[in-house]
């Protein structure tokens, strides 16, 4: 749903109500959507809640220290330097909304094997794979 779809799904299933005698509850079975979500979004005020206020003003300071970063640090650093702010944020929430914002960091790049030879040659086979030495440095 798009930011203003609940608003008017709600105006349309009240207006079904006034205009067409069609019952709220008949409404919401057709829309999926519960009676009680209804009601909730008919009563919700025009301006956002203090919880949607905090979570938007948070929403921006990911951001702010996401693209500070250069977009390396992940949720557990941004949470870390939330707390230095003072918010009381846990990391799974941090988490969350970085996801929602579709905020990925950069993985470091990977180690490469020390075990592997690669394109050098490998030592030669002394032993010929018997390891049934009688002695130590005798079986070379």
């Amino acid at each position: 749903m798009t930011e203003n779809a609940p608003e008017a799904v709600v105006a349309f299933i009240g207006n079904q109500r006034v205009e067409h005698g069609v019952p709220h509850r008949v409404s919401c079975r057709v829309f999926g959507v519960s009676e009680a979500w209804f009601y909730k979004w008919r009563r919700r005020p025009d301006e956002p809640t203090q919880r949607e206020a905090r979570r938007a003003r948070l929403e921006e300071r990911i951001i702010q220290f996401f693209t500070a970063s250069g977009g390396t640090y992940g949720s557990p650093r941004i949470t870390l330097d939330l707390w230095a702010e003072g918010w009381q944020v846990s990391v799974n929430t941090v988490a969350e909304i970085m996801a929602e914002l579709g905020l990925q960091d950069r993985k470091p790049p990977r180690r490469r094997s020390l075990t592997r030879q690669g394109k050098r040659k490998a030592a030669p086979d002394l032993v010929h794979r018997r390891f049934d030495a009688v002695a130590p440095d005798v079986l070379w």
